[in-house]
This record gives structure tokens, sequence and C-alpha cells, in this order.
């Protein structure tokens, strides 16, 4: 396996000279000014770069330096700019770092301190390559949109594994912006119809009188203005999936129709007589208590009996353990390559803000907060007012074992007291421990 390749940017012969003789753990490659580094960028794609920012036709300044920065990150966002610059330069450093550039190294150099910048910048580009290959493995998968970590959320997808061969139709419920698409085209892809069409249609997004043409289709001269027969969304996903958004926004009368397809699988369209014969699989979600509006007389209950054949119950991001953490990294990740920003961090305070709050969007709402982040944060670091999320959200939750353990020690042991009505003997019993260690517990905690 060849050297890595370095990009030195440096007019200063003899430097150049000191350089490739202190970094021959690399393969270096030398330029001089703006349009030769360019050149040697494209030639060879080195990982990292170094760069001196006063380069010709401006020696004494940073403009050319500070140009051929920005050319090279907008050529190459994954390349690590180092900038080797004096100390009367460091204003002119610290705004490199601002625009992007990896670190800054003061000349005189001590080539011992430098080695070790551009070998952490060369293990950082790697692993970030490598977490970008991991992405695009997972990205073949259907289920690669879901990011979780949390039990709930893996045992949803491990439920879509088993349940989309067969030809039942599922039921989604799950808060606004919890991924029900992403989980009805998971289904989908999973299944035998994989090479066939996914259809989808909001309820709530069409009006009423639109929505049975919407889904049915219409022949010419149905009503006015239908002027040549449309096919329905059910009849486009003919052999494929069919997703139903927000089904509990669906009106009486059509709820009445689709229950008449459910049973007979075929359709006829507004104005029209023959039948036609549709094989589909459905797939419906809705973020409303269906039992509930079939009780209240709102949702047909033998449609609900019909639709909820299986039903898959998608819980929201406030209580996915760890998942906003997770999300959010991933989110930032993924904007900062779309937005062809530097890689950013986030702060502790802004971390603490995306745990303790609740997210009652979701992860649409998380995707939205992030990228604006993205796009608005003027340093390296993502602030918790570049988040923008309300006052109070920003409370950190402890992660400290032992005070987790403490608490939840506390809680079991009042529940099993007061169970017993404070008798040490059962509690004990209860707890599955010895008396003298029950009151050993109960000092521990202040309790009498």
């Amino acid at each position: 396996m060849g050297k890595n390749k370095l990009l030195v940017v440096e007019d200063d012969a003899g430097l150049q000279k000191q350089l490739r003789w202190s970094l021959d753990a690399y393969e270096v490659v030398v330029a001089g000014d703006r349009e030769s580094a360019m050149a040697q960028l494209r030639r060879h794609q080195p990982a990292v770069a170094t760069m001196d920012l006063g380069l010709p036709p401006d020696p004494d300044g940073a403009s050319e330096g500070l140009a051929l920065l920005q050319q090279i990150l907008a050529a190459s966002p994954d390349t690590k700019v180092i900038i080797l610059s004096g100390s009367q330069e460091r204003a002119h450093a610290l705004k490199a770092i601002a625009m992007g550039a990896y670190d800054f190294h003061q000349k005189p150099l001590d080539a011992d301190a430098l080695a070790l910048v551009i070998a952490r910048a060369f293990y950082l580009h790697a692993i970030q390559h490598e977490n970008r290959r991991m992405l695009q493995i997972q990205s073949d998968s259907p289920l690669a949109g879901i990011i979780s970590r949390d039990p709930g959320m893996l045992k949803v997808c491990r439920n879509v594994e088993k349940v989309a061969p067969s030809s039942a139709t599922v039921m989604l419920l799950g808060d606004s912006g919890s991924g029900k698409e992403l989980i009805a085209r998971g289904l989908h892809h999973l299944s035998s119809r994989a090479d066939k069409r996914f259809v989808a249609i909001n309820c709530a997004a069409i009006p009423e009188h639109l929505l049975e043409s919407e889904l049915f289709g219409y022949e010419k001269g149905a009503f006015t203005g239908a002027q040549r027969q449309t096919l329905g969304k059910l009849e486009l996903a003919h052999g494929g999936t069919f997703f139903l958004d927000e089904i509990g926004d669906m009106a009486l009368a059509l709820q009445a129709k689709l229950l008449r397809f459910l049973q007979e699988r075929v359709i006829e369209r507004v104005g029209g007589r023959s039948e036609i014969s549709i094989d589909v699989r459905i797939v419906c979600a809705t973020h409303q208590n269906l039992k509930a509006l079939a009780e209240a007389g709102r949702f047909r209950e033998d449609l609900y009996y019909r639709l909820s054949e299986i039903v898959l119950a998608i819980p929201p991001l406030r209580d996915r353990v760890g998942d906003s953490a997770l999300l959010a990294h991933h989110f930032k990740n993924k904007f900062c390559a779309s937005e062809s920003r530097s890689v950013l961090n986030f702060s502790p305070e802004a971390l603490a803000a995306i745990e303790s709050y609740a997210w009652p969007g979701n992860v649409r709402e998380m995707e939205n907060c992030i990228r604006r982040a993205v796009i608005m944060a003027d340093g390296p670091q993502i602030t918790a007012a570049d988040l923008g999320l309300p006052d109070g959200a920003a409370e950190e939750e402890s992660v400290n074992l032992r005070q987790a353990r403490d608490a939840a020690e506390y809680k079991v042991m009042v529940k099993a007291l007061a169970r017993v009505d404070g008798n040490i003997v059962k509690a004990a019993e209860l707890l599955g421990i010895s008396r003298p260690t029950l009151y050993d517990l109960m000092s521990h905690h202040g309790l009498k």
C-alpha cells in the first residue's frame, strides 16, 4: 500500500525542502501558487493539505491564501487544510478556521507537533470516509432510513421484516413526523411487490369532493371538467403497495366505498359502470385514535377492523431512549455535506437542549431544526442559540450511573414498602434482599 498523499502549498523553496524532509512518512506533492495548487489537488486528490496564506502575487498579505482555501473547500470539502502562519498573521489564521480550515500551526515550525496535527487530520479523514461508506452500504437496506437504537423502535423494524412478505393489511399508528411513511416504504421494499409501484395518498391533504376521484379515477364526462378518462391512485398501484396516510380524516361516505374495495377487491371509476379488479397491498397510517373515532361514530367500525389486520405502533421521538442525540448527529453530518460546510460539532449546551426537548414534531421537526442550525451556525460549533429551541429545554439530563442507580433504587424501595404497609420483613422478601440490606439501603436514602 502506497503512502498517503499530502499537498504542501508553500512559495518558499527552503521551507518546501524542510517540509518534504520532515514529512517523509507521506507522499508530499508541492505547489507554489494558487493555480498549481488547484492543479495538484485535482490530480492527486490529497486527504490533507498544509498551506501558507502568503502566496504570490500577495506574499505579504493573506488574500491569495484565503481565496485558495475557499477554492479547495469548494472543490474538495473533505480535504483537511492546515494553515501554517506566523504569529503576526494570527487574525488571518483564525479567519481561515472560520471559513473551514481544519487547524493552524504557528511558525517557526515544530516538526513533531506539526507531524501530530497532520497524522490526526489523516485519521479524521479516514474515519469520515469509512463512515460514509458504511452509510452507503446501509442505504441499500430497505429500513436504512430508520436511525435508532431504541428497543421499541428496533422491535417495530423487526416486526416490519416479519410482516412484509405477507399480504396482510397493515395499520401504522404514530405521531406526525415519527416515520410512518418510511416504515410503509420499508414494508413495500421487503415484500414480493418491491418491483412494482409504491403509491401514497394523504387523505387529510385532499378535499373530500376530490378524494374519491383521486382514489378510484374517473371516466370522461363524469363531471364538469372531466375531459378524459383518468386512472385513480388505486389502479396505478396495481400489483404494488398503496399507502393511505391520515386515514382518520377520510369522510364516512368514502369509507363505505373503501370498505367495499377491501372486501371485493374491485373498483368502479367515478361515472363508470364496469368493475375493475385491482390487486394491491394496503398500508394505512394515522396519528389519531381510530378506535375512539369509531366509538364516536366518526369512523366505520367494520372498516377499522378490516384495516387493522396487523397494527404497528411507532413510538414518538420523546420516548425513544438516546435517539434524540443519535438523530441530531446524523442530520448534522448529512446537512454539513449537502450544504458544503466543514464538519460542525454540537456544544455541550446544544446537546443538553436536544436531549431534554420533547420534540412534538418528532423526527421531521428534528430534521428541520438541525438543517437550520447548520446553515445559521457562525463558528465551528452549533450552539444552543443556533437550535432556536424554547427556553427551558436545556436542563441537562444526568448520565451519572451512581445517581441513576440511586434514584431507581429509592423508587423501587418506596414502592415495595408502600405495598406491604411498611412491613420490613415482607418488603425485603418482595425486593429479594435480606433484612439487614434493606435497613442499610433505608439508612443510605434517609428513610426512617
